[in-house]
């Protein structure tokens, strides 16, 4: 019988487990490190060592449905999962970088209690930790776990972000996710940041000399 032909990246996770004799790897990933505005997106998964699905992909690859379907896959075919928000007050304190980071070690520990991680694969990330972990650029278009923790993360992200546009619409989150895009921008020029939504310590959100006074939230007279 003829030996399955992997797919680029279920062979990288496989080829993972035998160099290092290791059954469960945790794959990281974020979502949202450049907007102006909304939280950092940390997403951890561990999937069975059998599990794959040939759609799954770098989540910047896929379609909005299509992020969405694999979503709900990979939630139900994952042995562990966290998606960890971190809010924009966190994020002008610590800033971005240490910011997805403790959302990244917070979703360790959650998912460190529901299985065992033997190894860990991030995206370009260190984190404080005694397991074995390789940090690789562009890993969400390398490793499955990866590919699958980014899609965690930007649906979650992504499903935050619209809801946020229903209180302030002016901005149009819904649409541009807190990144920087023109009408976001005339928006900041119009009607100044609000505090807890933008990022204070991004440009040109930290230029700016005035927070939003009171905006009429959606559906009110």
């Amino acid at each position: 019988m003829a030996e399955k032909k992997l797919h680029p990246l279920e062979r990288f996770d496989q080829k993972i487990r035998e160099e290092n004799g290791v059954e469960f790897i945790a794959g990281f990933d974020e979502a949202g490190r450049g907007p102006l505005a909304g939280p950092v997106s940390s997403a951890g998964v561990v999937l069975p060592p059998d599990f794959f699905d040939e759609r799954i992909n770098d989540s910047k690859q896929l379609t909005d449905r299509q992020r969405r379907e694999l979503c709900a896959e990979i939630k139900k075919a994952a042995l562990a999962y966290s998606v960890i928000l971190v809010p924009v007050e966190t994020i002008d304190e610590i800033n971005i970088l240490e910011a997805d980071r403790l959302g990244m070690e917070t979703a360790l520990k959650e998912i460190s209690e529901k299985v065992r991680v033997d190894y860990i694969i991030t995206d370009y990330m260190k984190l404080h930790t005694s397991i074995p972990l390789l940090s690789i650029p562009k890993g969400d278009a390398t490793s499955l776990a990866v590919a699958a923790a980014s899609i965690l993360a930007k649906v979650t992200r992504d499903d935050y972000m619209i809801e946020l546009d229903g209180k302030y619409p002016e901005y149009g989150f819904k649409k541009n996710k807190g990144y920087g895009t023109k009408a976001h921008l005339e928006a900041l020029e119009k009607y100044g940041y609000v505090k807890g939504v933008h990022r204070l310590s991004f440009e040109p959100v930290r230029s700016m000399a005035h927070p939003v006074v009171q905006l009429k939230l959606f559906g009110e007279d």
